[in-house]
């Protein structure tokens, strides 16, 4: 069936409301304490992410011998990563943790189905 360029964008942005009201029902079945604790876990991966990710940015930095380099030195520069993530998570410039977010809640929803009548009950 060839749908006209107009009736195909309608039915995929119905589609696509749909889908966002199913997800901030599922939203609104979440507990704030949940909602926090998966946006505490999104930020937790996008720090340890973007950590990861510039470990090899800095391996080739050899320590400056005026400082003393040696172990302490390494130690600190793996403190100073983490630190650089998750000072990246909070500000939010990357999206990953919004994208985690939305695939946890997603993940959630698996548990939870919604009846004909718009209630939350567990799929279990």
């Amino acid at each position: 069936m060839n749908l006209a360029p107009d009736t195909s964008l309608a039915v995929t942005q119905a589609s696509q409301g749909m889908a966002t009201d199913k997800i901030n029902a599922m939203k609104k079945a979440l507990s704030d304490k949940e909602l926090a604790r998966i946006d505490e876990t999104a930020k937790d991966f996008e720090a340890m992410f973007v950590s990861e990710m510039m470990k090899p940015m800095f391996e080739g930095i050899k320590p400056d011998e005026r400082f003393g380099g040696g172990k302490t030195e390494e130690v600190f520069k793996g403190v100073l990563l983490q630190e650089y993530g998750k000072l990246m998570a909070e500000t939010g410039t990357l999206g990953i943790a919004e994208s985690v977010k939305a695939e946890l809640i997603r993940m959630q929803s698996n548990t939870l189905e919604i009846d004909n009548n718009g209630g939350i009950t567990d799929a279990e």
